[in-house]
């Protein structure tokens, strides 16, 4: 059995074909070599040819050629390219000849660090083995994070000459110490900042004002150390780099390595309902060709967009594992390969490092034959050479799409990479549009490191490492020393002669965090259910970031964990803690949020036709309210629940789209619009409104929730009472439409909760949802950003103009400055809205338009036609 003997089989797949939108064959690609350049250190020649390496790859030479004459550089090349040695080289060839060098090595996680220490070592050892003399000194390597035991930090620090750390320990461990790093930063030759392209957004940003922090102190030292940095394929890897270190970069993007021949396959799932636009789970899809791979004995990479589907897959393939596995669509009979369930694994956010480790030992050594991942294992951490890699869902990038597809086939040899489309918009137009995929160049990369807030923290953090003096701009900042004056009228800085020194007993470092999540986790603890929770002896299954648990880990969610259930008990907000005990359910958890927002502070404005746009500050408010319980496979609710939990803020900038009173009347007139409270449901409501509580039990027909004395259940309209056309008063003037209205088929008792969730159907149909919806989709496309860094909410009444109101914001503390460029693609962006509306063949709306279809089948006008009536009033059309 091979894997090509699997694709075989699914091109004979009627069925599966049927769903493909494309099938390309990357042909395999020669190596192209050069000789090992001349320049290069003998010693270092020598340690390459008893490794087998007497060429280098064409890219490799050039980087080494360019480091050596001693400039800036970043390297984009495929995965598994040899980007290694592209910096190893120089980096020994200088410490060979300068026997006092150093060299730091940036990764963006703990993981890279170690898994690239490895590497270093056996080039290293090769390397002292050639050696010879009494002089030879060796290069030592370490790995420098906060899992480095206190004792053996002095000895690092004084035996080691290449680090391996990460922007989060150089900024809270290492420059803040700098005098007892000083022999370091006086003999630093090189800096290397791997996977370049996850320093993006609030990330990238604060580790920008890192490297300003960190050439500094370099200064002054009487070092300027030179810096070599690796990316994926991104659109403007030369502008990231030179933004990040502000500086002349030098780009190299010519790959020689060799490639295998690679297929990819662009499979949308069948439509199940064609009126409301539903598409077979892509999880399930993705769970039946994980398994049609693992038949053939493939190992296979599942690729999921969250860690609850992650965890899902997870489940749902060890179950089937448990079975024998027939190869897709084949007759009994034909080939079957059995796999240990313990052999498929989990990788994500949460898993304490033992696993992870673990788990990439059993991959690169072929115990594990599956892997389920978030894109935790997007980065160049060795796992070894997977034969296929399944995209559950579109990445929400391009760049994304490409690093998943290439952790397949990491060497030669035939891969296949198969991308499955989710329901949402962004995913259809991207399985429907295979030449975007194929030839739109990849998403360029934002940072904003002089966002105010983060240039703030760090100035307090450079005045704590060195005093600043009255003529020193930090970076490229121009305004530096008002900056450093507002500091000194908080109290934490003090200007003496003509320098700012710093006043504050604490370190700012620490209270500083570089990623958007912070430092600030919860701890999941597995407690006892037959003894009171305590944190004490309980053991720890895993960490989350703050910011996920109210949608997680609220009390009754169902966490899950290596393909374990887990119920929350109890969770400690305060403390950090959520204790949870093991369950064995035929159910998880999903939890529901709302989200407003609030201007702080309007920067532009402009009237635009028949629409107002704007741009400015905002916070963004975001609360869990509510869950269900969803049975697996079936996705059937189970129950509901309510989350009581604290609302999370985030202070970041958007762009909004208002509708001023000419273009709602224009809709009204259509009768396309309401957004008027109505006071007046006819003279029989307050007694249809007390039979039907009565008739349903006075409980909460959504959720079960039981009336309570303090407030009574919502009556809510099925069909919204508008659209019976009331007038209050007698005949001719009035009418007696109320009666229809409030037939007791047409109401429905709810709690406040599930009221509102039903409320939102009828704002839906307004057409606001559905623009905000198609906008957010189809903005990405315009900016190349990732869809993440972006998210939508419509308002009937903005607080801050009154107004129909649609915002889109940076989901990024701060901002990294789409907002600006969302104002300017104003038109752009309704005329693509209106056009991916228009080529959607769904009847009243769905995920690939304008969202999930809710209307009810006397609905007079569907979402589909409201979101075309509003982009058209809009435009002028």
């Amino acid at each position: 059995m091979s894997i090509e003997d699997c694709l075989a089989e699914l091109r004979q797949d009627a069925d599966f074909m049927r769903q493909v939108t494309a099938w390309q064959e990357l042909p395999a690609r020669a190596g192209q070599f050069a000789p090992i350049p001349a320049a290069l250190d003998p010693r270092l020649a020598h340690a390459l040819q008893q490794r087998g390496l007497a060429h280098l790859y064409t890219h490799q030479a050039e980087a080494l050629e360019i480091a050596l004459r001693g400039e800036n550089l970043v390297i984009v090349t495929a995965t598994a390219s040899g980007k290694t040695l592209c910096y190893n080289l120089p980096v020994l060839h200088t410490l060979l000849q300068q026997p006092q060098g150093r060299a730091i090595y940036l990764f963006p996680t703990k993981a890279l660090a170690q898994d690239q220490l490895a590497e270093l070592n056996t080039l290293l050892t090769t390397l002292h083995a050639a050696e010879s003399g009494p002089t030879a000194a060796p290069i030592r390597a370490s790995t420098y994070d906060g899992d480095t035991p206190a004792g053996q930090r002095r000895t690092i620090r004084s035996q080691a000459r290449i680090l391996l750390t990460n922007p989060d320990m150089l900024h809270t461990g290492i420059l803040p110490n700098h005098p007892s790093w000083a022999a370091w930063f006086t003999h630093l030759r090189f800096i290397v900042l791997d996977e370049l392209h996850t320093y993006r957004g609030v990330f990238g940003s604060h580790v920008a004002n890192v490297l300003r922090r960190l050439r500094r102190l370099c200064q002054f030292y009487g070092s300027a150390p030179q810096f070599i940095c690796t990316s994926a394929t991104i659109g403007n890897p030369q502008e990231l780099a030179e933004r990040l270190l502000e500086a002349p970069v030098r780009l190299l993007d010519r790959d020689g390595s060799p490639q295998g021949t690679r297929h990819v396959v662009l499979y949308n799932p069948p439509v199940v309902n064609r009126d409301l636009g539903l598409r077979r789970s892509s999880v399930l899809e993705a769970e039946r060709l994980a398994a049609h791979f693992l038949a053939h004995g493939v190992q296979t990479i599942v690729f999921a967009r969250s860690r609850l589907t992650t965890e899902l897959l997870l489940t749902y393939l060890r179950r089937r594992v448990q079975r024998p596995l027939p190869t897709a669509r084949q007759q009994p009979g034909g080939a079957q390969h059995q796999v240990d369930p313990d052999a498929v694994r989990g990788y994500r956010g949460g898993y304490l490092p033992e696993e992870r480790r673990a788990i990439e030992t059993g991959l690169r050594q072929g115990r594990v034959r599956a892997v389920i991942a978030t894109n935790a294992l997007e980065l160049g951490v060795d796992i070894g050479q997977m034969g296929a890699a399944v995209l559950t869902g579109f990445p929400g990038a391009i760049a994304s799409t490409w690093q998943q597809m290439g952790r397949a086939g990491r060497r030669q040899g035939v891969a296949a990479a198969i991308l499955i489309a989710g329901p949402g918009a962004l995913d259809q137009y991207v399985i429907t549009h295979p030449r975007y995929f194929f030839e739109q160049s990849p998403e360029r990369a934002y940072i904003n490191p002089d966002n105010l807030v983060i240039l703030l923290n760090h100035l307090q953090c450079a005045a704590f490492e060195l005093p600043l003096t009255t003529a020193e701009t930090f970076g490229q900042v121009a305004f530096t020393q008002e900056l450093l004056a507002y500091l000194a009228q908080q109290g934490l800085l003090h200007q003496s002669g003509d320098a700012w020194y710093w006043m504050n007993e604490n370190q700012p470092a620490r209270q500083v965090s570089l990623r958007a999540a912070g430092n600030d986790t919860v701890t999941i603890l597995a407690a006892d259910a037959a003894a009171a929770p305590t944190a004490a002896a309980a053991p720890v299954i895993g960490v989350l970031d703050r910011f996920s648990v109210p949608l997680l880990l609220h009390e009754g969610a169902i966490y899950l964990h290596e393909g374990s259930s887990y119920l929350v008990t109890r969770l400690d907000w305060p403390a950090g803690q959520a204790f949870v005990q093991p369950v064995s359910l035929e159910y998880y958890t999903e939890a529901s949020s709302t989200t407003t927002v609030l201007v702080r502070r309007e920067e532009k404005q402009e009237r635009l036709g028949s629409s107002l746009r704007g741009q400015g500050e905002v916070t963004v408010t975001t609360q869990a309210t509510t869950y269900r319980k969803v049975r697996l496979y079936t996705q059937e609710t189970l129950g509901t629940g309510t989350i009581e939990l604290p609302e999370q803020r985030m202070d970041t900038t958007a762009y909004w789209l208002s509708l001023p009173e000419e273009a709602s009347e224009s809709l009204r007139s259509q009768g396309l619009w309401w957004d008027e409270p109505i006071l007046d449901y006819g003279p029989n409501w307050q007694e249809q409104r007390g039979h039907v509580r009565a008739r349903d039990g006075y409980r909460c027909t959504g959720c079960g929730a039981a009336e309570t004395p303090a407030r009574q259940h919502d009556v809510h309209h099925r069909v919204p009472f508008r659209f019976f056309g009331y007038i209050p008063g007698p005949p001719p003037l009035g009418n007696q439409a109320y009666l229809e209205a409030n037939r007791p088929e047409n109401l429905t008792t709810l709690c406040r909760t599930c009221h509102r969730r039903a409320e939102m159907i009828v704002h839906v149909r307004s057409g606001l949802a559905g623009l905000a919806y198609a906008l957010v989709n189809v903005a990405p496309l315009h900016l190349m950003c990732d869809p993440r860094d972006l998210g939508a909410t419509h308002d009937f009444k903005s607080q801050h103009n009154g107004l129909p109101t649609i915002t889109l914001y940076d989901r990024i503390p701060g901002g990294i400055g789409l907002a600006p460029r969302l104002f300017e693609l104003h038109t752009t962006l309704l005329q693509a809205a209106r056009d991916l509306v228009m080529a959607c063949g769904c009847r009243g709306g769905c995920p690939a338009c304008v969202g999930p279809n809710q209307e009810t089948a006397d609905s007079p006008v569907s979402t589909r036609q409201l979101t075309l009536a509003l982009i058209d009033t809009i435009l002028g059309e």
